[in-house]
């Protein structure tokens, strides 16, 4: 009886490199649509012409922060109440604004109303204050 050498069997491999190539295209991807670098708004349609097309007045957001000493900034930038009223007149004769009051939740109420008095004399009529939710 004539007998066969045995063969030795390797124990299979796992290859992982195609696995991080495909790993490392997801990431760029992701990366790129939250950037918005490729375009993720929808079909692209050609619109129809208009005799009197109205352009959509897009208003500009600013942010009055208070902080917890009473401290009141603009746009990050530290500011005084008696100034307050001309900085936003000047931001509403170049665009229409929109408020957003953002407080500490330690401060007091007196800035605040001072705040509401100041948009009241700059003309601003509605502003929206930030929460959590609990």
């Amino acid at each position: 009886m004539r007998s066969w050498p045995s063969r030795l069997r390797k124990p299979p491999r796992i290859e992982i490199i195609p696995m991080i190539d495909v790993m490392m295209f997801l990431l760029v991807f992701f990366v790129l649509i939250s950037l918005n670098a490729l375009p993720s708004r929808g079909l692209k349609v050609s619109l129809p012409y208009a005799a009197d097309a109205a352009h959509l007045d897009v208003p500009k957001r600013v942010t009055l922060t208070l902080s917890a000493d009473g401290e009141v900034y603009l746009d990050g930038a530290k500011t005084s109440l008696a100034e307050l009223s001309d900085q936003l007149r000047a931001l509403e004769r170049t665009d229409k604004l929109t408020v957003i009051i953002a407080g500490d939740q330690s401060a007091r109420l007196q800035p605040l109303v001072s705040v509401l008095d100041a948009l009241k004399r700059a003309g601003i009529g509605s502003a929206s204050i930030i929460a959590k939710p609990e």
